[in-house]
């Protein structure tokens, strides 16, 4: 995939476990889990707002655009 999802490390730098962020915007921990794992399709904008209200970042900290090799 060329989107790369870094959530779990901006996590870890605001010291903030999945737990807690889960709690804090409301999604499931199921769910926050897939999507720090990169095992999701899409992400709404409202729970994208929300993670980077809690965690104190931009969208660009969470997630990264790589070009694909094979497409090259």
């Amino acid at each position: 995939m060329s989107i790369e999802v870094t959530l779990d490390l901006v996590m870890v730098q605001r010291k903030m476990s999945l737990t807690e962020l889960s709690e804090r915007i409301g999604i499931s921990m199921t769910n926050l889990s897939l999507l720090k794992q990169g095992k999701v399709k899409g992400v709404r904008f409202s729970t994208l707002e929300a993670i980077c209200r809690e965690l104190e970042c931009q969208p660009g900290d969470i997630m990264h655009y790589t070009p694909d090799q094979t497409r090259l």
